[in-house]
């Protein structure tokens, strides 16, 4: 699976360059699944933000709005009461899966407990974008500092990139780089913090740091 990992999106024109470089054609030419999943489990997230998210409203205009050819919704904690004989298909069928924020741990549980998590090797062609705790979800820790939902026993991840990410960099007044750089100092991983301009491309093991904005790197 090629990773595009994000804070808030393809905001500018360079993530979306290196959207576009993942994909292999046109955004327009490509058909994408939303996953809702991580947002229920998170308090600041419901009813209204998953339907603007999969409704591709405005402020999701640099994700679910970005012109795709089709959209669906892929949503995890429905996914054991049907089997894998339906879904699987719809997921390989997708050219790429776009996972919204909300809270990564539950993201997590559910992506295991959906099968999904073991499916992702398998995916070898599929690019997955990640917003927030959408790109969170693929590294081994996210920090008790991002751990809402209550649920959660610890803050362990899927683990499929070996750094941490820090997001929205600057973007709230408790995001700060002081803020990041505390965070960073508990997780015994190398880490990234980014600013809503800012992504990580994961390909085949290889990292690279696209931005057009702010970003820092800890640990390495």
């Amino acid at each position: 699976m090629k990773l595009l990992l994000t804070s808030g999106g393809v905001t500018n024109p360079s993530i979306q360059a290196a959207l576009v470089e993942l994909l292999g054609r046109p955004i327009s030419d490509c058909h994408a699944l939303c996953i809702p999943t991580a947002q229920w489990g998170h308090p600041m997230c419901g009813p209204k933000s998953v339907r603007g998210f999969v409704a591709a409203e405005p402020r999701w205009r640099h994700f679910s709005g970005l012109g795709w050819a089709s959209l669906g919704v892929l949503e995890l904690t429905a996914l054991p009461t049907i089997g894998a004989r339906r879904w699987v298909p719809w997921v390989r069928e997708a050219d790429v899966l776009l996972a919204d924020g909300g809270d990564a741990t539950y993201l997590c549980h559910w992506m295991r407990e959906s099968g999904l998590a073991d499916l992702l090797p398998s995916l070898t062609d599929t690019v997955w974008v990640g917003v927030s705790a959408g790109s969170m979800v693929m590294t081994p820790r996210i920090g008790t500092y991002f751990v809402e939902w209550p649920s959660a026993a610890d803050d362990r991840t899927l683990g499929v990139v070996d750094f941490s990410i820090f997001p929205h960099l600057d973007a709230f007044p408790t995001n700060t780089l002081a803020d990041a750089e505390r965070w960073a100092a508990d997780l015994g991983v190398p880490a990234y913090a980014i600013d809503e301009q800012t992504a990580i491309k994961v390909v085949d093991g290889t990292v690279e740091v696209v931005s057009e904005g702010r970003w820092t790197t800890f640990g390495d």
